[in-house]
Parts: structure tokens; C-alpha cells; sequence
């Protein structure tokens, strides 16, 4: 598999040389970024050429990375902003700034070429603007549908070009995007039956909000300096 791999990397490297640039990945996975404004014509090279035949895109998600890297323990013992962080002080229903950090969201692509037996993933990021847009690959593979929904449901993320670009999972008249990371985890409204309206209303949410990240005592007796290698007789 090793070898499939570099030989694929190897043939992306040749074909695009810097218009696409190989991200180290951990687990040996193969993994590129690119601009924006290359998604469409490089994804239908990798879908219809034969030396890369990536006919079968698998998904299509957003990413957050505003808290990305974010030390949650940064002392010995708990700190307020580690062991708070599940709790958002103030209610975020959107983000009114013109722009955002550049590298903010981002937009993974992942691919199957079933006849050279290699995955590929893709990513990019739609840039700094406020929402963040980037051009629609449903035209490349129609399985982009649904994953380029989700993505602007949950992310806020807009695809131009897509064909029925609406929310999938929330209600339609849900406000904000719940997967980015500054949206509140209570949400801001709860939805019920209400008997008198005979009808689903919305209401404030009635959840408290609440602490998720467990404390951790650090002083227990598994930390005592006789328990540790080298420090009791014999």
C-alpha cells in the first residue's frame, strides 16, 4: 500500500507541481491543500483522468479550526478556562464580522479511486471573507450533494454552484451553524408542542448550562514521589 501511495503522490506532484501541496499525515495518509480557486478544474482532472481515476468521492465535511492548538491544562492543576470550557458565557447566534482568519474553516474532501486501490484527501480553505464560499463539486461527483448541505448546515459554509443548497439537519428556521466551535452547546432556542397553538413553538432554551470537562485532582497518592521507579529500597 506504501508503494500504491507515493506512486499516486508521485504522479500528483508531476501533474500539478505547486498548485497543490502534500500536508504530512501521522498515519501515512495521503493528503494535499489547495486554493480555492483550483478545486474545480484539479478535482476534474483526479475524476476523469485515468493515471489518478478518483471516480468515487466518500465525503465532503467542515472543519473549525478557531480553537485549534489551544492549550486546555496549561498549569499543575485545573485551570478556570480547562475546567469551564464547556460552558459558553455568552449566547453566539451569528458571527456579525466582515471577515475571519483566513485559515479558519476549511472544507476536506476525501477520494477513492477504486482502480488504482488509493485514497486521496483534499483541503481547503474557503479564505477569510464572512460566510466563507467556495465552489460546488456536485458537478464532478454527484454524491457532493448531501455532504455540501451538511457542511453549510452545520458550518455556515456556502457552495457555489450547488444545485438545492439548504439546510439538511436543523430545522429551517434554525439559526446559526451548530458545529462551529463559538456556538453555544445548549443552542439558543428549544423546540416543544405547544397544546393551546397546536403546534411545534420555539421557545428560549431551558437548559442550564453545565460544566462537561471533568476536574482532575492531581494529588492523589498515584503521584507520590515513593510510588515512583527508582525512589523506594530494593
Amino acid at each position: 500500500m506504501r508503494i500504491k501511495i507515493e506512486t499516486m503522490a508521485a504522479r500528483i506532484d508531476a501533474r500539478f507541481k505547486d498548485k497543490m501541496k502534500r500536508i504530512d499525515s501521522i498515519c501515512g495518509e495521503l493528503t494535499y491543500e489547495l486554493a480555492k480557486d483550483d478545486l474545480v478544474a484539479i478535482g476534474t482532472v483526479l475524476h476523469d483522468d485515468e493515471e489518478f481515476g478518483f471516480e468515487q468521492l466518500m465525503d465532503v465535511c467542515g472543519v473549525d479550526y478557531l480553537t485549534y492548538g489551544d492549550v486546555e491544562w496549561t498549569t499543575y492543576s485545573a485551570t478556570e478556562s480547562g475546567f469551564s470550557r464547556g460552558v459558553a458565557r455568552e449566547p453566539v447566534i451569528l458571527d456579525e464580522a466582515d471577515t475571519f482568519d483566513p485559515r479558519r474553516f476549511a472544507v476536506v474532501y476525501h477520494l477513492l479511486s477504486m482502480q488504482n486501490n488509493v485514497r486521496l484527501r483534499l483541503r481547503v480553505f474557503p479564505g477569510e471573507e464572512n460566510p466563507p464560499v467556495i465552489d460546488s463539486v456536485v458537478g464532478i461527483w454527484n454524491s457532493a450533494n448531501w455532504f455540501e448541505r451538511e457542511a453549510f448546515d452545520l458550518f455556515g459554509i456556502l457552495f457555489e454552484g450547488h444545485p438545492d443548497l439548504r439546510r439538511i439537519l436543523t430545522d429551517y428556521g434554525f439559526i446559526g451553524h451548530p458545529f462551529r466551535k463559538d456556538f453555544p452547546l445548549i443552542g439558543n432556542v428549544e423546540v416543544s408542542y405547544d397544546a393551546e397553538k397546536g403546534r411545534v413553538a420555539y421557545k428560549p432554551v431551558s437548559i442550564e448550562p453545565r460544566t462537561l470537562v471533568p476536574r482532575v485532582i492531581r494529588d492523589d497518592n498515584r503521584y507520590s514521589e515513593d510510588l515512583k521507579d527508582g525512589s523506594a529500597d530494593g
